[in-house]
């Protein structure tokens, strides 16, 4: 695709990655936008960083940036909601990282300079955002003269041709991006690995212990026969408090939800209704009208080659003779009827080139006009396509609109190609203008067929919505504070919990768009609310009680009390089991003497390493493995308290490795290891650093 095209026939969206997990913008000709000082606090910000604000309108705008590559990309003409929650939270996430990532650069005066800036787009080692800008689609590979063609183009445009802001937003994007690589290069030149760090990496992995040992399960003692203090949950809390710090406030609520999914009834109905149009259908001299006409989904009625149409047409179709009619039938939540209106062997694919007129009057002439130039041979089609047509992308290549198949161009325009012949120039009017067309070659040939389809979706009736409707405003009505539990079990309900819901979720497991759910439970609900409404979701409704909040920052014992249980109940099992262990050791010479004292096994371990610390047909054991490799052969060690019990061991013996002959080669591979780790280490460093403030659950 040339590059004239990429801007501006196909909105122009230019991609610009820069550093970290996910730190990339997408520019598009209509999502230009600048911040303004004149917004006011109500809704107009998402959230801040350092004070500085993000817009709600630059929010967004970016978010419809990101949702159109994501369809251009993945060939989607719609966004799920579980898609369009990840495209938010990662432009959330671009948001912030280039707003700290700015403020660092700042601090330290990186710039791009002039010689520099046009080095990157010109130079001999462009940008790689300049090098898949101008990739030839053919080879793959970057096209300079496409790049010289756009630069000589864009000279000569006038200065409020858009292409021209397009244009300055993209260098601009570039140039943040090379700013982003210097400061990431400064960091990165501060990591050194010297030989020390080499060796003992070396020994981590290739140093072998062999050991016995003697272990006591924490699953011996039965949990009921524990006892867990206050002091036990508080003392493992002091400790590992750091590790409940939560980034964002999460919510968690229960509910319960009345379907209203579609009766037979209802099915039935709907499968009436096509019924009745099969005659009519039948007898049908035009298709094409009858479809638009009847089916809900407007479908054009096109040729399709076998393994295009939905499986159940797939085999039917080819086999049946024009007029065949099949169904009704289901198929992705609606019934069909379909109808073969023709079959015929077609080409598999065509090469051809096409000259785009915008239409209206005397658009059909002039396109009749160039046409009788071309077969004069007076100029070629290639020159009348780079100065008439309005289709850019493809004019700078002389019209060529390379080699494709059927399913690949609107249907008019198909038509003309696939029923005509290598040669043939032809002029058709589509919804975008008058097309001139050159078909320059058609390759293979198969069996194509022509089928109408006419669906009607399979929804709930009124009275199925109603019912369902009314059976949850019932329910909620009868509920009262801390009464929902008992109302679940009343009414014979299954109820469901939502754990942990981030602010700007927009679906639970199983049900879609449930945004306006979240955002009671955020902006409207305390502990022990129940909604204020019955809540929708595609065909139910849903009732819920609010049962948790977790705030920013280190969440207190009490929420995260039940988390901890297992392992607060493990170390007080340990206790046990090492007072157990030590009158086991006591007056023993060998870890069989222990064995036998516990009416335990002795079990072997065989060249484990540092670097791999799992007991085979045990866990891993990070505690037992470190401890091992620093004691001494042969000597019976103190209990160690592990992750699923209590060990004792001896060790057998080490096996030192060879001596470390290339500390260079194991210095690189550290090296490449922590420059991997240390874009993203930096971006979350800089972010739990920063003063971030997320306004999305009220504003979105």
């Amino acid at each position: 695709m040339a590059a004239i095209g990429f801007l501006r026939g196909k909105g122009g969206r230019i991609v610009a990655i820069t550093i970290g997990v996910s730190l990339f913008a997408f520019i598009l000709g209509e999502a230009l936008h600048s911040g303004s000082s004149f917004f006011r606090d109500n809704g107009q910000y998402v959230g801040e960083v350092d004070g500085d604000k993000i817009s709600t309108a630059d929010f967004n705008s970016k978010i419809e940036a990101n949702n159109q590559n994501y369809k251009q990309q993945y060939r989607q003409s719609t966004i799920s909601p579980q898609v369009a929650s990840i495209i938010q939270s990662t432009t959330w996430n671009q948001a912030v990282n280039q707003i700290i990532l700015d403020k660092e650069i700042d601090k330290l005066g990186l710039a791009v300079g002039v010689d520099e800036a046009k080095s990157m787009v010109s130079g001999p080692n462009p940008s790689q955002q300049i090098v898949q800008a101008f990739t030839n689609q053919q080879t793959g590979q970057f096209d300079r003269n496409q790049l010289n063609t756009f630069l000589t183009n864009f000279n000569s445009s006038k200065a409020d041709d858009p292409i021209r802001l397009k244009w300055k937003a993209f260098l601009d994007q570039m140039e943040e991006g090379k700013k982003s690589e210097k400061y990431l290069s400064l960091i990165n030149n501060g990591l050194y690995v010297n030989s020390l760090d080499a060796k003992d990496d070396y020994n981590a992995k290739n140093k072998l212990a062999s050991f016995k040992y003697v272990s006591l399960d924490y699953a011996s003692i039965p949990d009921n026969k524990v006892t867990i203090s206050d002091d036990d949950y508080k003392n493992y809390y002091d400790e590992h408090k750091n590790e409940y710090k939560n980034k964002e406030e999460l919510r968690s609520f229960d509910y319960v939800v009345f379907d209203a999914s579609p009766s037979k009834e209802d099915s039935a109905a709907v499968k009436d209704q096509l019924t009745k149009l099969l005659p009519d259908f039948k007898a049908s001299t035009n298709d094409s009208l009858f479809v638009a006409v009847n089916a809900d989904t407007k479908m054009p009625v096109a040729f399709a080659k076998k393994g295009q149409l939905e499986p159940k047409l797939d085999t039917v179709m080819f086999n049946a003779a024009p007029g065949f009619i099949y169904g009704p039938y289901f198929s992705n939540g609606s019934y069909k009827i379909a109808k073969l209106v023709d079959s015929r062997v077609s080409p598999d694919s065509v090469k051809a080139r096409h000259i785009l007129l915008v239409g209206g009057p005397g658009a059909m002439a002039k396109a009749d006009s160039i046409k009788k130039v071309i077969q004069s041979g007076a100029k070629s089609f290639a020159d009348m396509a780079t100065q008439f047509s309005m289709d850019k992308s493809s004019a700078v290549k002389g019209g060529d609109l390379g080699t494709f198949g059927r399913g690949a161009m609107i249907p008019v325009f198909e038509d003309a190609v696939f029923n005509g012949k290598k040669g043939d120039i032809k002029i058709v009017q589509s919804q975008y203008g008058v097309h001139l067309i050159e078909i320059e070659d058609q390759k293979g040939s198969s069996k194509v067929v022509k089928v109408a389809i006419v669906d009607k979706p399979l929804l709930p009736s009124n009275k199925t919505e109603t019912a369902a409707h009314s059976k949850a405003q019932a329910f909620l009505a009868s509920l009262t504070p801390g009464n929902f539990d008992a109302e679940v079990k009343k009414e014979g309900l299954i109820k469901k919990t939502a754990t942990d819901v981030k602010g700007v979720d927009a679906t639970l497991p199983g049900l879609d768009n449930t945004r306006d759910l979240t955002r009671w439970a955020f902006n409207k609900a305390s502990v022990g609310d129940f909604t204020d409404e019955v809540y929708e979701s595609g065909y139910s409704g849903i009732v819920a009680v609010l049962t948790e909040i977790k705030p920013v920052g280190i969440l207190p014992l009490e929420v995260v009390k039940k988390q901890i249980q297992p392992a607060v109940l493990n170390i007080v099992k340990a206790k046990q089991l090492t007072d157990k262990m030590n009158g086991a050791l006591n007056g023993a010479g060998s870890i069989d003497a222990v064995a036998q004292k516990l009416g335990a096994k002795v079990m072997s371990a065989q060249n484990i390493v540092f670097a791999n610390p799992i007991i085979p047909g045990s866990s891993q054991e990070n505690k037992v493995i470190g401890a091992i490799f620093g004691s001494q052969p042969n000597k019976l060690s103190k209990p160690i308290a592990g992750e699923k019990g209590v060990y004792v061991f001896v060790v057998d013996s080490f096996i030192n490795p060879a001596p470390l002959n290339n500390a260079l080669r194991q210095r690189e591979q550290i090296g490449q290891a922590l420059l991997q780790r240390s874009e993203s280490g930096v971006l979350e460093a800089l972010k739990d650093k920063a003063n971030v403030k997320d306004y999305r659950a009220k504003v979105l």
